[in-house]
């Protein structure tokens, strides 16, 4: 990937008037050779810069403080033309020369403090660069008058610095401040602005949010070309960063090469074949051509790219490192590893010898040394270095990620899947291999759904040590989430569909600044609780398990082989399967192509929702291909902890038949999103022990006029949701639109209070999303209504579902929200209106899972959602279900129960009054979840009715939850 070269000028004091014509004529050459660096003309402007200063050293003598300009500027353009040796002494005489003549905290000190700083930066040099970088920072802070610019520059560069030594957790801050400071500040020259946007930018590619960076790529590249007109460096610095952009998507089209070749065109005829910025186009246009399999194009750009890499920057740069481990990448990929060897342990040697050992350059020369052990099947040598790659990646993680937020996060983590499948790809093939097989599970267990994790993290961290400055924030973020939420389901209104866009884009933006802003504060405290490392994980979550249980990882990855013969290799969606007991021992088994095991699972769900007749073929076959080729590894244990990955999270294990009897009747499985949850938690305080139910929500409660049952027509009452239609009807009709009740979850939530009389109900009116988003942590919170997951399918009768409504249905104008937390929720009862004759807003009723991941449930012990669909969502792979699910989890709760398909209105509440006896007689809550629907089977044999919950979460009993002593 190519690094931004970033520039700062410098500051050219104007010279006194002088009746001497050689200082006139010396103030004329300093002037134009500013003119000729600026455009990018540096050769010319070398030679101005030579005369100017001969004139003044000829008139004022060695010392003078306009002698000290012009070898600053002299050592500028050095530096710019890439002669580093020439331009250092150069910097280093102007900076004591106006020391001695200005003091040491003059803002002109300040520039040759910063142009040094660049300098050492460029050679590598960052223990030297980093002082530097802060002093110049500091005298510009410290300046009096209108310093913004100079403050802008420092920050930029400081920022560059850092992230050079992949502290781009520190990096980006700076930037920010940067770009408002010269956006801010009148007559800022235009492409300096340009230089934190690229910055910024490349900062958001090298995480992988591509979307973020190309919006500001695009907008330095108009800058600079309005600016400095289509043929300057910095517009080739544009371009290069817009074409590596697109070739990291794999976009490898005539628009990316174009790009590159532009770039690298620019940079010739501005600054020279031999100049280093040249080095960064010719590699980035060889990996463009070696991505192709164009070989032989490729070869002769790396190495032209190398030789001028050591000749301008010396051996042991890091940019030499880039060029020696892309070549042997190119070697590595035609079969040639004698000649790709020397190279990558020349490379190591180079990264190792930076100050920051977690340097990308050294991940990748140890990944590349990795895989050419496998291909010279040198496994014992592989691993070591493997291992070593994985700890630099889990070590980049932890640094930079822990001010992202959450979509942010989830694109780093996107970014990073690309390292992490090689290890799956390693196990599959050597699966008998305990070190391989330790490797991949750690790498299951730190990095699946570490997304949900380091979220519920902040959470956690912000609800247990809120001051008031982050309670305002976060009570800011769930207001604007509930605005997103109002405004996706509501449709643009009277809005333009742009402008409507825009409103959503800008909430969105806005919402996800908060996320970042709160992240960044619970950092060092979240940083006391951080996971295990790299080499602890594996055995910590062992020692979690119970003695009886045992772990099952499943994960999807694209697969390919580690090692690839020469030519492209098609990579191949597969499952594997790990297994880990609670002495360390670990099994392992690739399941095969995951089509055919999504397709059996999609199936199987479908006819279990439907309630088909015709199912069991179909548990049959998701049985032989997920769960029976376990069964030898997992021996006589049958407490499973389940970690599903893809549409195999969308399915109950319990359901599957193995040909005598359903899986129910042999496993206990308790659902986990990552088998890190069996971790222990920090427990702060004890958990919460109340216990509150909403239930039978009135949806008719503030309407001017409230139909009865008997008003309902017939062909709305055989559908359990008439809610497909509140949103899409217009607001002056919601009054009389009438929606079904169910009256099954009063009788739910009464039976569940004659269990726990010290159980709080809200039934009816009173059961409001007001109500829910302020209720006070409870240790059980039940819920039972309609839900929803908003997709095209038909509903059942009598049954707690709700279709498709408004914004988001078939006739609608716009289209449904990107964001899974906002097409799931649930459907409450309408706030009171606020006059007798006004009905309240479409909203009022619904609760998404976006606003449901800001409530504080760290002590809840149990949430459940005896409603529709709530247990499904958006998969992403590696990273699990996106829905009520996940918000649920992300807000504290320890356990969630929830539905796969829409589930029927009394067998529900049957199976609900079961569960809770079976809680309250100790049992665990996966375990009692398991009992209940055994129970339910004896009257209700179809899996539709008694297998649609599974508990996610913690398998313990409850604490302190129990009936009132008689």
């Amino acid at each position: 990937m190519a690094v931004i070269m970033l520039c700062c000028t410098a500051g050219a004091a104007a010279g006194q008037a002088s009746a001497d014509a050689r200082l006139q004529e010396a103030q004329t050459a300093f002037d134009e050779a500013t003119k000729l660096k600026d455009a990018g003309s540096y050769s010319e402007a070398l030679a101005q810069a030579e005369q100017a200063l001969t004139l003044r050293e000829a008139v004022l003598g060695g010392t003078h403080p306009e002698v000290a300009n012009c070898l600053h500027l002299l050592g500028d353009i050095h530096r710019r033309r890439g002669d580093l040796a020439r331009a250092e002494p150069l910097l280093q005489r102007a900076l004591t020369l106006r020391e001695a003549a200005l003091g040491k905290d003059h803002l002109s000190v300040a520039s040759s403090v910063n142009n040094l700083a660049i300098l050492y930066s460029a050679q590598g040099l960052y223990e030297r660069a980093a002082p530097l970088f802060e002093r110049a920072l500091a005298i510009n802070e410290a300046a009096p008058g209108d310093n913004h610019a100079r403050i802008a520059a420092s920050l930029n560069n400081l920022a560059n610095h850092y992230e050079s030594m992949g502290l781009a957790g520190q990096a980006e801050p700076l930037l920010r401040r940067a770009l408002a400071l010269y956006e801010a500040t009148p007559g800022t020259p235009p492409f300096l602005v340009a230089y934190p946007l690229n910055n910024l930018a490349k900062l958001y590619l090298s995480q992988g949010a591509y979307g973020q960076a190309e919006s500001l790529f695009q907008r330095a590249l108009a800058v600079n070309e309005a600016a400095s007109g289509p043929n300057h460096p910095d517009v080739a610095i544009s371009l290069s960063n817009l074409a590596v952009l697109y070739a990291e998507q794999e976009l490898y089209d005539d628009r990316t090469q174009s790009l590159y070749q532009r770039s690298l065109a620019i940079r010739e005829a501005a600054l020279g074949p031999d100049h280093p910025d040249v080095a960064y186009s010719l590699n980035n246009l060889a990996s463009f051509y070696k991505k192709q399999g164009l070989y032989s194009r490729a070869r002769p750009l790396y190495q032209r790219a190398l030789a001028i890499r050591e000749a301008a920057l010396g051996p042991q740069h890091l940019d030499v490192a880039v060029s020696l481990n892309s070549l042997a990448a190119l070697y590595m990929e035609q079969g040639q590893y004698s000649r790709a060897e020397p190279l990558l342990h020349r490379t190591l040697a180079i990264s190792d010898a930076a100050p920051d050992k977690y340097n990308l350059n050294t991940q990748f020369a140890v990944l590349n040394l990795a895989i050419l052990r496998v291909a010279q099947r040198r496994l014992d040598d592989a691993l070591p270095l493997f291992t070593r790659a994985f700890a630099v990646m889990e070590q980049r993680l932890r640094r930079e990620a822990l001010g992202f937020s959450e979509s942010r996060l989830v694109s780093f983590l996107q970014h990073l899947r690309v390292i992490e499948q090689l290890f799956y790809a390693l196990l599959r093939e050597h699966p008998k291999d305990a070190r391989v097989r330790r490797l991949a599970l750690g790498a299951v267990l730190l990095l699946k759904g570490r997304s949900v994790e380091e979220t519920a993290n902040i959470s956690r961290t912000l609800h247990r040590s809120l001051g008031t400055e982050e309670r305002g924030t976060l009570e800011r973020l769930r207001g604007l989430r509930t605005q997103l939420a109002t405004l996706s389901h509501a449709g643009p209104g009277s809005l333009a569909p742009a402008d409507y866009q825009q409103r959503l884009q800008t909430l969105i933006a806005e919402g996800d600044a908060l996320e970042a802003d709160l992240a960044r504060r619970s950092a060092p405290l979240r940083a006391l609780t951080a996971l295990p490392s790299t080499a602890e994980i594996v055995d910590r979550v062992a020692a979690s398990l119970p003695q009886d249980s045992a772990l099952v990882e499943f994960i999807a990855y694209k697969d390919s082989p580690v090692a690839s013969k020469p030519g492209k290799t098609p990579s191949q969606l597969r499952y594997l399967a790990l297994v880990l007991f609670p002495d360390g021992s670990t099994q392992a088994l690739d399941l095969g192509p995951a089509a055919a095991i999504d397709a059996a699972a999609t199936r199987l769900r479908d006819e279990l929702a439907r309630r088909d007749a015709r199912f069991l073929p179909s548990a049959q076959a998701l049985h032989r291909l997920a769960f029976q080729p376990l069964r030898p590894l997992l021996g006589t244990t049958r407490r499973i902890f389940l970690s599903p990955d893809g549409q195999l999270g969308l399915v109950p294990f319990a359901a599957l038949h193995d040909g005598r009897r359903f899986l129910l009747d042999s496993f206990d499985f308790t659902y986990l999103t990552s088998g890190k949850e069996l971790l222990p938690r920090p427990q702060e305080l004890p958990p919460a022990t109340s216990v509150f139910v909403l239930a039978d929500p009135d949806f008719n409660a503030s309407r001017r006029t409230a139909p009865t049952a008997s008003a309902v027509p017939p062909e709305l009452a055989e559908r359990s949701a008439a809610l497909e239609r509140f949103f899409s009807t217009r607001s002056a009709d919601l009054a009389t639109t009438p929606w079904l009740p169910l009256p099954g979850t009063r009788k739910e939530a009464e039976s569940i209070q004659r269990l726990l009389p010290q159980a709080q109900l809200f039934l009816g009116p009173e059961a409001t999303k007001e109500r829910l988003l302020q209720l006070a942590t409870p240790g059980i919170l039940h819920l039972a209504t309609h839900g929803f997951f908003l997709e095209d399918a038909p509903v059942p009768k009598n049954s707690r579902a709700v279709s498709h409504f408004g914004a988001l249905g078939d006739n609608a104008f716009v289209p449904r929200p990107p964001d899974p937390l906002l097409r799931s929720g649930l459907i409450l009862s309408s706030a009171r209106a606020p006059a007798p004759d006004v009905s309240p807003p479409p909203d009022a009723a619904l609760v998404t899972a976006l606003e449901l991941a800001g409530l504080n449930l760290w002590g809840t012990q149990l949430v459940i959602l005896s409603a529709c669909d709530t247990g499904r969502g958006d998969v992403k792979l590696g990273q699990g279900v996106y829905g009520l699910r996940r918000a649920l989890v992300v807000a504290g709760a320890e356990t969630v129960v929830m539905s796969l398909w829409k589930v029927n209105d009394e067998t529900t509440q049957a199976l609900m009054e079961r569960y809770y006896r079976n809680l309250l007689e100790g049992q665990g809550r996966a375990t009692a979840l398991r009992e209940a629907m055994r129970s339910l089977r004896l009257s209700e044999v179809h899996p539709h009715y008694w297998a649609p919950f599974i508990a996610v979460g913690s398998d313990a009993p409850l604490r302190a939850i129990a009936p009132p002593s008689p």
